[in-house]
């Protein structure tokens, strides 16, 4: 019998082995997790479920029930060494799992800060659901709450925590790697109005406290008073199973256009897989559910005869302060931007363009100028600016007249 073993239980890891079935596998198929209990969905831990909106059954991508329906064996441990000649994984307490296929879908862990006083009592961060029970906690007593970071973590944090924090940025804006400065300066904006106090430029020094942190540090001296902070300042792919097992390791497990490994038995999938992107035409790690998703479903089809490139439109998403911001495609090289919409009202798209070719489409409530956005990218030839001129920048029309 062949068994497919999935290493890590988050988003990619549980799409893999339910793909898997949907497609009719018929061998073993075994998922390691290093948490107990089912997997579950980690973006409502830093909006809803922080908010207390959504309690722990809404998080579960699915019941106790749908993995024995499916066959699905559910392994509590974490996995420790992989054994590429015997085709086994050691976990930490001494199992060893055998393996046909071997997926990791091992995801990232926060970065921390690397500064004194990041280890007091009060500094916490937000990846799995105790960490986000803990500072659910944490906020019932706070009284000053600083967020370091200020990207889509912390100002989820920030829009869901039922309170004024302050928010320090290193970098000159807001979610500087993954949004255009249009989007920055609104979002700072809205932020501010929501009654948040946002520091741009100033990178944090220091923690000082007791007991407990009672203060943060800034660069340039300032000291801000603090009983909780939340470190939000990006993530590390989690590579070290893979690089102690010899497989090539550059920011993620390095995979080909088929999501193979150097070890033919072994995919990466997900946060931790650095991939040769389609959109961006370079090598590639993205950290988001639609390609957690889709690239568990391209490795499910390739161990079940169907092996494709990976080639799906990376997109994303985030809800802050009220507002919806919608991404499709890649801003990498983008050198010419135009605003579509009403930015005023809260209701427009910033198209991103490369060498006068549409390659991004970020829409701040306007879920329509998204989904024409994912349909214009999935045909070819892709917008050229000077088409989208001819019709305002309009993606909707643009999208009808080439239906015409």
């Amino acid at each position: 019998m062949t068994t497919v073993l999935v290493v890590g239980a988050g988003q990619s890891g549980f799409q893999a082995v339910a793909s898997l079935r949907d497609r009719g596998f018929a061998g073993r198929v075994v998922l390691v997790g290093d948490e107990p209990g089912v997997p579950y969905q980690r973006p409502p831990l830093s909006k809803a479920y922080l908010a207390g909106t959504a309690g722990l059954e809404q998080l579960h991508l699915r019941g106790e029930d749908f993995f024995a329906e499916k066959d699905i064996e559910l392994v509590a441990g974490r996995a420790a060494k992989i054994d590429r000649t015997a085709a086994k994984v050691q976990l930490e307490d001494g199992r060893e799992l055998d393996y046909d296929y071997l997926v990791l879908a091992t995801g990232a862990r926060n970065r921390t800060l690397p500064v004194p006083g990041a280890d007091l009592p009060g500094v916490l961060t937000l990846r799995t659901r105790d960490d986000a029970d803990r500072l659910r906690a944490s906020l019932e007593q706070a009284g000053n709450v600083v967020v370091a970071g200020g990207g889509f973590i912390g100002l989820e944090f920030a829009s869901h925590a039922g309170r004024p924090v302050t928010v320090v940025e290193a970098q000159d804006r807001l979610l500087n790697r993954v949004a255009t400065p249009e989007i920055s300066a609104y979002f700072a904006d809205l932020h501010r109005n929501a009654g948040h106090t946002v520091l741009l430029g100033q990178g944090v020094a220091a923690m000082h406290g007791d007991e407990r942190v009672r203060e943060v540090e800034l660069a340039d001296g300032t000291r801000l008073p603090a009983d909780l902070v939340v470190v939000a300042v990006g993530v590390v792919p989690e590579t070290s199973l893979a690089e102690a097992a010899g497989l090539p390791v550059r920011n993620g497990v390095v995979v080909d256009a088929h999501l193979r490994t150097a070890d033919e038995k072994i995919f990466a999938i997900g946060d931790c897989a650095n991939f040769p992107c389609v959109q961006a035409g370079a090598e590639t790690r993205l950290e988001s559910v639609q390609n957690a998703v889709d690239q568990a479903r391209c490795v499910a089809a390739a161990i079940t005869g169907t092996e494709e490139p990976y080639a799906s439109l990376p997109w994303f998403w985030t809800d802050q302060a009220g507002a919806k911001l919608q991404i499709a495609g890649i801003l990498s090289g983008a050198d010419r931007t135009v605003v579509a919409g009403d930015q005023a009202a809260g209701k427009f798209s910033v198209l991103s363009f490369r060498d006068d070719v549409l390659i991004a489409v970020e829409s701040v409530n306007r879920p329509a100028d998204h989904i024409a956005a994912r349909r214009l990218f999935t045909a070819e030839p892709k917008p050229a600016y000077a088409d989208l001129e001819a019709s305002a920048f309009d993606l909707k029309a643009h999208l009808k007249s080439r239906a015409a």
